[in-house]
Formats: structure tokens, C-alpha cells, sequence
């Protein structure tokens, strides 16, 4: 009786690691892609670009970050999406039993038509640009490039969504970051203590904006996740925030 009961007790808590296991991905599926690096070992040339970020390790990204190529970047809809990534197939560089590594996609491979072939990034082809910390996990960095495996999975990030205001009286940019769950943003809306919700456009990366003029009222946001989950953020900045400061919006997807 206790052996049987040892049993299913084991049984049991492999069905909870296996739902664990797929309530962390959002695509359960892999797919086939390559990946290469940029910077060096302390992240440099990694910090800002093309989604809007900043200081990766102030932000709470540090190195486990991606350039995504053109297919995957989506003119920068995917900015803030996490992946986890495996090396594949090839033997001479992947090491052995290195698992896998989860990254945020911070910036944009740009696509090369100058030469004929060794362009990575170019449409329609899908790719990762690792920070040299993140590829150097799975293979050697004298591979180069290799093989990879990848799925989307959900972002897990400490503490609340970040807003960074930013901007002048007629125009408000919020840069948003920080955000856990599917983490790419496909909505905004902003509302001022003397206003209803205004919809926001996306400017650039993580970058959205206003033309209504919000000064001196506080500031609530209505965020939503490429699932559809939406997150409201009520007075997040205090009537009196000033341009260029940071709020936090204490809540996460």
C-alpha cells in the first residue's frame, strides 16, 4: 500500500512539473532558426537600440537579451517578448547537455543585401543576434553561427511595469518596460485625472505617444499584451511628475 501510494505521489507531481512546464511556454512548439553573437562578455554594444531601452541592467534585461532578424522582429511589435532557445545539430560546436537559454528581445538585427550570401538576418530568415554572455551558454564562440531551436515562452520579470515619461507639453512619449507575461505590448492608453482614456500610437519599439496635453494631472495606463491580457495601472505618476522621470507601476502581467 505504501509503495502504490509512493507511486502515484511521484506520478502526481510529474503531471504538475509537465503543466508547470507548459503554462511557461506560450507556443509549445520549436522551430528551426540560427544564431550568432554581438558585443563582448560585459554586454557592450547591447545596451539601447532598436526597441528604445536603455541600460539593460538598470531595466532589469542585463545580458540575457536578443537581436531579433527582420522575420521575427515585426518592425518591432516583438520588442520585450521572451524566447527560449536551444543549441541543435551540431555536434563540433553545441555542448554537450547546456540546455537552454531564455532571452528577452531588446534590439533589431538589421538586414545586409550588400553581399551575396552569410546575411543571417535578412528576410526571409529567422534569427538570433545573442549577447556573447547567452551564446557562449550553449556553444563555443568560435562557432560563429549555429543551428538553434527556439519557442516563445512567457517573461518573468521582477517587480512592477516600468513607465518612463518623456517628452514636452504638447507631446508625451511613455517608454514602457519591465513587462512580464507574453512582455511585447500591442496596446496603450493613457487617461489624465481630467480625462477619459485616450489611445496612445506606438511611436517606435516600446516607445508610445500622445499629442494631448497631460501636464499637471496624474496618470493612469491601460496596458495590454500581445494575448490579450490587459493591466490597468491607476495614478501611476503623481499630478506634479515632471518630464524624464520613471514610475513604477507596482503590478505585473
Amino acid at each position: 500500500m505504501f509503495c502504490l501510494s509512493m507511486a502515484s505521489l511521484k506520478l502526481f507531481f510529474s503531471f504538475l512539473m509537465f503543466m508547470v512546464y507548459l503554462a511557461a511556454a506560450i507556443d509549445t512548439n520549436w522551430y528551426d532558426a540560427h544564431a550568432t553573437f554581438y558585443g563582448d562578455m560585459n554586454g557592450g554594444e547591447t545596451m539601447q537600440g532598436a526597441c528604445g531601452y536603455g541600460d539593460l541592467f538598470k531595466q532589469g534585461y542585463g545580458l540575457e537579451t536578443t537581436a531579433l532578424s527582420t522575420a521575427l522582429f515585426n518592425n518591432g511589435l516583438t520588442c520585450g517578448a521572451c524566447f527560449e532557445i536551444k543549441c541543435v545539430n551540431n555536434p563540433q560546436w553545441c555542448y554537450p547537455n547546456a540546455g537552454t537559454i531564455k532571452v528577452t528581445a531588446t534590439n533589431f538585427c538589421p538586414p545586409n543585401y550588400s553581399k551575396p550570401d552569410g546575411n543571417w538576418c535578412n528576410p526571409p530568415l529567422k534569427h538570433f543576434d545573442l549577447s556573447m554572455p547567452m551564446f557562449v551558454k550553449l556553444a563555443q564562440y568560435k562557432a560563429g553561427i549555429i543551428p538553434v531551436q527556439y519557442r516563445r515562452v512567457l517573461c518573468s520579470k521582477k517587480g512592477g511595469v516600468q513607465f518612463h515619461i518623456k517628452g514636452n507639453p504638447y507631446w508625451t512619449l511613455v517608454l514602457m518596460y519591465n513587462a512580464g507575461g507574453a512582455g511585447d505590448i500591442k496596446d496603450v492608453k493613457i487617461k489624465g485625472s481630467s480625462t477619459g482614456w485616450i489611445q496612445m500610437s506606438r511611436n517606435w519599439g516600446v516607445n508610445w505617444q500622445t499629442g494631448t496635453k497631460l501636464t499637471g494631472q496624474s496618470l493612469s495606463f491601460q496596458v495590454t499584451n500581445s494575448d490579450g491580457k490587459m493591466l490597468e495601472f491607476d495614478n501611476v505618476a503623481p499630478a506634479n511628475w515632471q518630464f524624464d522621470q520613471i514610475f513604477n507601476g507596482k503590478k505585473n502581467f
